[in-house]
């Protein structure tokens, strides 16, 4: 089959699919994921996507309420972040709080999902989507803790699953490639930025034609190929050193010559490897000292020690 090579998701998410003139898009890889008809509302302001120094950082985001009131993040992350499932957490329940009134009930709370499109490894698992709902679970008789038919009624759910945030992690370079369903088209599409003449999935023959890197004006696709060149760099420069940090670690542990000498060992390599990384970004100048610390994970005041530090030298 014919293939055509789009504009990557995350382009799309801060430049083209803002336009309510292509929320089919958006609505169509939504529905296919999420098994329902979704129709988007509107966009919400999303902090990632501002156009100021941070605009190369390697995270996109979006936010959009449906039909039903609900409100749904989508991200895009490349580079890897050793506390990523913590910091989504840290998302929802942000959403949750901005999207309720002071005065108002706890019923009033705002549905949340959580999409994350993530091109590292996260974990372990073989699987290329997983989704996280919460239950309660009994003790003792392993029921599981139904509402009432009052709290239906009070909350417009059903079950309780649907008042807590839902997550979804694609894990899209576990995926094989074999589009078994409409699901997999969006998929293959995600990881290869192409759309095979015989995909059906909804929304994704628009994709097709509006994701056209031919279609874009040449500033644009200049812009559009400095972006994707700003990504190959900086995930070498971040996969390289974490992998130099590990090396070093174990090397310390076995030194040690202790089962806990190599797990403090790791420890410390893992660290290393956090700070090599931002010691390259600091001296390349692409990215601002807040945006380094989000990917690194080292504190602003580490990192501005690490920066007089190589000044010194």
């Amino acid at each position: 089959m014919s293939k055509r090579k789009l504009i990557s998701f995350d382009w799309a998410m801060k430049k083209l699919l803002r336009s309510k003139a292509n929320f089919e898009i958006l609505e169509g890889f939504l529905s296919e994921l999420l098994r329902e008809n979704i129709r988007i509302l509107e966009l919400l302001e999303s902090e990632s996507n501002k156009e100021d120094s941070k605009d190369k950082f390697n995270r996109v985001d979006l936010k959009v309420k449906n039909d039903k009131e609900e409100i749904i993040i989508i991200e895009v992350q490349y580079d890897r972040e050793f506390d990523y499932l913590q910091r989504i957490v840290f998302g929802t329940s942000k959403v949750i709080t901005e999207h309720i009134e002071k005065s108002a009930a706890y019923s009033e709370i705002v549905k949340v999902i959580s999409i994350n499109i993530l091109y590292f490894d996260l974990g372990q698992g073989s699987d290329y989507i997983y989704h996280g709902t919460t239950a309660f679970k009994g003790l003792h008789s392993q029921d599981l803790l139904q509402l009432s038919e009052e709290q239906q009624e009070l909350y417009g759910k059903s079950k309780i699953h649907e008042i807590f945030p839902e997550y979804y992690l694609i894990k899209v370079n576990n995926f094989d490639d074999i589009a078994k369903d409409s699901l997999d088209e969006w998929i293959y599409f995600l990881k290869n930025e192409e759309i095979r003449e015989d995909f059906k999935a909804k929304g994704i023959r628009k994709a097709k034609q509006e994701l056209d890197i031919l279609k874009l004006p040449e500033e644009e696709r200049l812009a559009y190929e400095r972006y994707q060149d700003d990504l190959h760099y900086q995930a070498s420069m971040v996969e390289s050193s974490y992998t130099i940090g590990v090396i070093k670690g174990e090397r310390k542990g076995k030194e040690k010559g202790r089962a806990e000498g190599r797990a403090e060992g790791r420890a410390e390599g893992q660290i290393e490897g956090k700070r090599e990384v931002a010691v390259k970004l600091l001296a390349s100048g692409s990215l601002d000292i807040e945006a380094i610390a989000e990917i690194t994970g080292l504190s602003i005041e580490e990192l501005q020690g690490l920066k007089k530090g190589d000044g010194d030298d």
